[in-house]
């Protein structure tokens, strides 16, 4: 047989046709018979003890295997008929069938072997411009995106000790702090902050049925952030640092500037008290430095943490006393422990959920290795009150990051249906702002720099916000698909079969699993459409149905070109003045701040609520630049007043509480 197979080498390199088989003959020879033989004993092993065996993940690993050593004894065997028949035909004819058969004897166990064997990840065949959902937004179907290169240190290296990825020296607030405030104006029309903050509250409230009002005084806001590593063991339990040397330290999480932008906009836009801001990942610690940054400038803001650690600021967070979402395989997929064990019902959230009126919800824009993706929907795991998020593991693409995935493919239970449609968690969320500063290829990595243009080997730089959340996610999942493929060198986690069968499924209501109602309160009202889904035409332009004019689906906003003016080391946007007044509310005076961008008449003055002017504190010509004015009301009540401020063409308003 081995001369055979080298005599037939000989022919095909000199016909051209084949190259190179002789080190792969030698491989097959050896390999694959070894993994064969080892993956048929392993399954006869298994199953004949116990045949429900037969569905276990290591079991359906071994198979491919098993029927490659198969594959080789059969056409092993139809290559040595052949041959030997071959030898009693003429020379001609001789040689044409023992070359096609010495081709299929050959190749043919390699090839079932690479067909047959687990490849990691499998790139899903993605139906572009095809939309389908029910879009949302005020301009529905928007997603805004904000590019702003110089937000990061291009130079940084994530995990250099002592200027990690999130330190300051990493990250321009100031650039920031210009991205959040261009995305809210963004996806409303706005022409100021305040507008915009006014705007979503009333479209947030009358979807949920509260009315169509805007933000009331003392309703509370969470904001929850995504802090994947801070388990034991990888902080100081002493002050909370992140300790160096371990392997998730420095791992891409919600990034504490984008938090601070947030606060900012909440306390000094809207005037949402300190008191009533909480903000943190109920599961885990927030971090030194992310405290500290926050801390020093709201100091009054609630940060939580899963145990305690009071003598550091942090408040621990409670535990509701009923459950309160009730997923809607009723037990069919989920189970403790993962994929085995007893079945799970329900889960318990923290009292945060409950007590807040609204939420903010602020994922990292990453992959990841069980779900495919991780950004809203995902962050969620960390919002029950277990111990570990093991049990919904059950519900994603890769339960137990098996290879391949166990639970690949289209029309499965989907466990982010249930957390993006529950009343306390999806459905409370104000308006979506995701991350993506620092942006990469799974949960557990490093920052990474993205290939693709406009990043051009540079972090990803960017914010995105919507009021679709199904829209958003499909954005995420377009770009992360595009960027991180097995070209890429990096975690191709995304590329998952399946990936995105959560959006399908909780953007229509006729793509869900067989069997399964999402109803994730389990009081009888079953979920709708949560938004529109569709996929880019390319990852080049970038362009959705609404952008092409061809359709009602998504419509990406990309916002990066030069829209403000730096100047004295302030970001303002062109048009537009910065107002804001800290600290507020406030007692018993508060410092008014505005930045102007050319020399204009100014007037800033205070009305009460009836609209009565009870001060006016500039009527006059200032140059550009940044100003400031401290205001101590005399002979006023306690109460609500509204400060407007007048530059040239340019008028904004705020809100102040005056606390006696």
């Amino acid at each position: 047989m081995t001369s055979f197979i080298r005599h037939h080498i000989r022919i095909c390199s000199r016909t051209g046709r084949v190259i190179g088989f002789q080190r792969l003959a030698g491989i097959s020879r050896l390999l694959f018979p070894l993994i064969g033989v080892a993956a048929f004993v392993w399954i006869v092993f298994r199953v004949a003890t116990k045949p429900s065996r037969i569905s276990y993940p290591c079991v359906r690993t071994a198979m491919p295997f098993a029927s490659s050593l198969i594959g080789y004894v059969l056409f092993f065997g139809m290559s040595m008929v052949a041959w030997l028949r071959a030898r009693k035909t003429q020379a001609l004819s001789a040689t044409l069938f023992a070359v096609v058969f010495g081709v299929i004897g050959i190749v043919g166990p390699s090839a079932i072997t690479s067909s047959s064997s687990p490849v990691q990840y499998s790139t899903a065949a993605v139906d572009s411009l095809n939309p389908f959902g029910n879009p949302i937004g005020i301009f529905p179907g928007r997603v805004v995106w904000i590019h702003r290169p110089d937000a990061t240190n291009e130079n940084c290296v994530p995990r250099s000790v002592g200027h990690e990825w999130y330190r300051p020296e990493n990250n321009n607030q100031q650039v920031v702090d210009t991205m959040v405030s261009t995305a809210i104006r963004g996806i409303t029309g706005a022409a100021s902050d305040y507008a915009a903050w006014d705007t979503i509250f009333h479209f947030h409230n009358s979807r949920r049925g509260r009315g169509n009002v805007g933000y009331a005084s003392g309703e509370k806001i969470f904001i929850k952030v995504n802090v994947v590593s801070s388990w034991d063991g990888n902080y100081n339990t002493a002050d909370l640092s992140p300790r160096t040397g371990v392997t998730y330290y420095a791992v891409s999480e919600t990034s504490p500037e984008v938090v601070l932008s947030v606060l900012r906009q909440l306390v000094n836009v809207v005037g949402v008290a300190q008191t009533d801001i909480y903000v943190g990942d109920p599961m885990r610690h927030i971090y030194r430095h992310s405290y500290e940054l926050w801390h020093a400038e709201f100091p009054n803001a609630h940060y939580l943490d899963v145990s305690g650690y009071e003598n550091l600021g942090r408040e621990r967070v409670v535990r509701s006393q009923t459950a309160r979402i009730r997923y809607s395989d009723r037990g069919t997929v989920l189970r403790t422990g993962g994929t085995t064990g007893s079945p799970v019902y329900d889960d318990t959230l923290y009292t945060v959920f409950e007590q807040a009126t609204y939420m903010l919800n602020i994922p990292m824009l990453k992959g990841h290795k069980r779900a495919g993706v991780t950004m809203f929907a995902k962050d969620h795991f960390g919002s029950h009150a277990r111990n570990s998020a093991a049990h919904l593991h059950g519900g994603l693409v890769a339960p137990n990051e098996e290879n391949p995935p166990t639970r690949s493919g289209y029309g499965l239970y989907r466990v982010q249906v249930d957390l993006l449609g529950h009343e306390l968690l999806g459905r409370k969320n104000l308006f979506y702002l995701m991350d993506a500063l620092w942006a990469t290829d799974y949960e557990l990595d490093q920052p990474l720099k993205w290939m693709m243009a406009p990043f051009n080997n540079d972090w990803m730089s960017s914010v995105f916000a919507s009021l679709d959340p199904i829209a958003i996610e499909s954005v995420g999942y377009d770009f992360l698909r595009t960027e991180f493929t097995t070209a890429r060198g990096a975690g191709t986690y995304v590329q998952m079969y399946g990936t995105d069968d959560y959006l399908h499924q909780a953007a229509d209501t006729t793509r869900w699993a067989a069997g399964i109602r999402y109803d994730p309160e389990n009081d009888g009202t079953v979920l709708g459409s949560l938004g529109v889904h569709e996929h880019w035409n390319d990852g080049v332009h970038k362009q959705y149905t609404r952008n092409l004019g061809i359709g009602n689906g998504i419509e990406l906003v990309k916002m990066d070109r030069p829209t403000a003016l730096e100047e004295g080391g302030q970001t303002v946007p062109r048009g537009f003045v910065l107002l804001q007044n800290y600290p507020n509310p406030f007692n018993p005076n508060t410092t008014i701040s505005f930045f102007i961008p050319g020399s204009s008449f100014v007037n800033l003055r205070i009305f009460d609520l009836s609209g009565k002017e009870v001060a006016t504190l500039i009527d006059d010509i200032k140059p550009a630049g940044h100003h400031e004015i401290s205001w101590i009301p005399k002979d006023l009540a306690s109460g609500v007043y509204y400060y407007r401020l007048k530059a040239g063409e340019s008028e904004q308003t705020r809100k102040l509480i005056l606390l006696r």
